[in-house]
């Protein structure tokens, strides 16, 4: 074996020089400012470098690099072209460097003690390290050394920029990005189409959607790729009607360009997301169409967007059809079961996935666990829950325990599900105390959901959402003080609640509902037709269940309040819009309410109409009077 050279130990021993960091702490709020001025080029810029090996004997030398799999053997390599000086020629120096800097080791510490013991780093060797550490546990130290590339006079390229860009997008810092935009602009690199994405990327994990726009606008010859990101953008952003244009947009354009496989990925996330049903359909002809029906992850994609859009059936359709499933098909479909309320199902899918030899993941366990919540199977969730580790060596997540403290709290386990929070292991989060204060209010447990806002005011997580459930469970027991205490609290803090929105999508276009909203061009035809629905169904035999409405009003004026909620307004609409026998499909943003959940059900056999509804936590199917939860929501 060969031996370490003294010179390779010393250099092991060196970390990387803190000159390149600040002086004051890092925050990823705010990275330090690049310097205004900066030093000529002291350098040979790359392109007066050798860039290609100079003999056999190096092509050799750079295959050998390039095939280690090994530490070991990359650090035999290592003391062997320093033994020989190889070590010095620029080529050979960038190919070892970028072996241990990126994948597949991805070594940091290694990699920077030997950037560290390069004189004069050049443009090629700068771009590694500050990529390297974009993917990184420390993406700062990317900010610091495209610094100290441009204060040593190296010119920086539209890949250094583009590389210190996606390590500003990982710590979110837009004063980073902003500095680096500004560099771009003076270095001329304005026209780089890579770079100029990569950027788009930035302004919209940090939320500033109209600043990637003109970052788009600005783009000279756009291509398929910047298409995406702008989708991308658009998601990301909640602008997910927006995205579904830009597919035909795109399309329509001069040069025409044509949608690929990431596009439908993407845009299939935009129609689960937005429940728009149709539009997935298009996009799912479209996959046929241009031979991407075969891609494994376009398939996974589909079976969670017919899942979500309502079209159970259409979902197992898709996952029958597959060549090869992996466990995130399995995955998809076991979720899909879950939020439809096919608990049974979800479990046989979980076992005969396991007799096919798939081992479940995180996300699996997840399902399954929330198809035992959603239907009440109390006593197999936790013997799957108690399996997770012991059989499937799958630790729990606060997700996992979610759904444990969903279910346990469902079936008026209460207190049992607030010790479960109380000892689990890990941090609570406000999301597993909304849930456990969404059961207080199904059970009208006050004492426990004002014992849970006080841990959320603790994680200063407290949002409108939770002081409306809170204000559901006093009205629920007739405690009126309470609610005018709280509203009045509400109302000193500022505090303002989320409207009801519910969408219905018709030919491609989504139509949003929002009570005391006259926006949509049909308002006075839908009100007609949602007061001659509400005599109908009266003469049926519905009643307006009152304990719906929050406040402390008179029988009728309740009745006349619950009348206009969002998605009744849908499903008029929908009766409106649409020929006899139609199902309707809606979406809401929040849990539908009891007297909207009993008005569905009377609709659904009054106007021989299948109903869905997918709130915030489910979907309920209506049919013939009857609903697919069987009254456990």
């Amino acid at each position: 074996m060969t031996t370490i050279s003294p010179i390779f130990r010393s250099s092991l021993s060196n970390s990387i020089p803190r000159r390149y960091r600040s002086s004051h702490a890092f925050s990823t709020a705010s990275l330090p400012c690049l310097d205004s001025a900066e030093s000529p080029s002291t350098t040979f810029s790359d392109d007066r470098r050798r860039l290609q090996p100079r003999d056999e004997s190096e092509s050799q030398l750079i295959s050998l690099i390039k095939s280690r799999f090994k530490k070991t053997q990359l650090l035999q390599i290592h003391a062997h072209i320093i033994r020989t000086s190889l070590i010095r020629e620029h080529f050979i120096c960038l190919q070892f460097l970028s072996r241990v800097a990126l994948s597949p080791f991805h070594d940091m510490g290694y990699s920077s003690r030997i950037f560290s013991q390069i004189m004069n780093p050049s443009g090629s060797q700068f771009n590694v390290m500050i990529r390297a550490y974009s993917m990184s546990g420390s993406p700062e130290e990317g900010f610091y050394l495209y610094r100290e590339m441009r204060r040593r006079g190296v010119p920086p390229n539209p890949l250094s920029s583009s590389f210190v860009i996606k390590s500003c997008t990982k710590i979110s810092s837009l004063m980073g990005g902003l500095q680096i935009h500004g560099r771009i602009l003076r270095d001329g690199h304005q026209s780089d189409n890579v770079l100029l994405t990569t950027l788009m990327d930035l302004y919209s994990c940090c939320e500033k959607f109209e600043e990637a726009c003109k970052v788009f606008e600005d783009i000279p010859q756009r291509d398929t790729v910047s298409w995406n990101v702008l989708i991308s953008c658009c998601i990301r952003n909640r602008r997910t009607r927006d995205a579904l244009g830009l597919f035909d947009t795109m399309q329509r354009t001069a040069d025409g360009f044509e949608p690929d496989d990431v596009t439908c990925l993407l845009l299939l996330q935009a129609c689960a997301n937005l429940g728009a049903l149709e539009f997935g359909e298009r996009i799912h002809s479209y996959i046929e169409e241009h031979g991407y029906g075969g891609a494994l992850n376009l398939c996974n994609s589909l079976i969670a967007m017919y899942s979500r859009c309502g079209r159970l059936e259409k979902a197992c359709s898709v996952f029958k059809r597959m060549d090869e499933r992996n466990v995130v098909s399995w995955s998809a479909m076991i979720s899909g079961f879950a939020m439809h309320g096919y608990g049974r199902e979800a479990i046989e899918a979980f076992e005969q996935m396991q007799q096919l030899g798939v081992s479940p993941d995180d996300q699996t366990l997840t399902g399954v666990l929330s198809a035992c919540s959603h239907c009440g199977l109390v006593d197999e969730g936790r013997m799957f829950f108690d399996r997770m580790y012991k059989v499937f060596g799958i630790k729990p997540n606060i997700h996992h325990y979610g759904c444990m403290v969903d279910l346990l709290g469902r079936a008026g386990f209460l207190d049992q599900a607030y010790q479960l929070i109380t000892l689990m292991g890990i941090r609570s989060d406000s999301t597993i105390w909304r849930t456990l204060l969404g059961a207080c209010r199904i059970h009208r447990h006050a004492t426990l959901g004002e014992r849970v806002i006080g841990h959320l005011i603790e994680l200063k997580a407290q949002e409108a959402g939770d002081y409306v459930l809170l204000l559901n469970i006093y009205s629920s027991v007739g405690n009126w003080d309470k609610v005018a205490e709280l509203r009045k609290f509400m109302k000193e803090k500022g505090i303002q609640t989320s409207p009801g929105c519910s969408t219905i999508e018709l030919k491609g276009k989504v139509h949003e509902f929002v009570v005391d909203n006259f926006s949509h061009p049909r308002t006075d035809e839908i009100y007609e037709m949602l007061d001659e629905i509400g005599k109908q169904l009266k003469i049926a035999g519905y009643v307006a269940e009152l304990s719906s409405e929050l406040h402390n009003l008179d029988a009728e004026e309740k009745g006349y309040r619950l009348s206009y909620h969002s998605e009744k307004l849908a499903i008029a609409f929908g009766v409106l819009a649409t020929p006899p026998g139609t199902t309707i499909r809606v979406s809401k943003n929040l849990r539908i309410c009891v007297d909207c959940h009993n008005f569905a059900k009377i609709l659904s056999d009054v106007y021989n109409r299948d109903v869905v509804i997918r709130d915030r936590t489910r979907f309920h199917h209506f049919r013939e009077g009857r609903c697919s939860c069987n009254g456990y929501w």
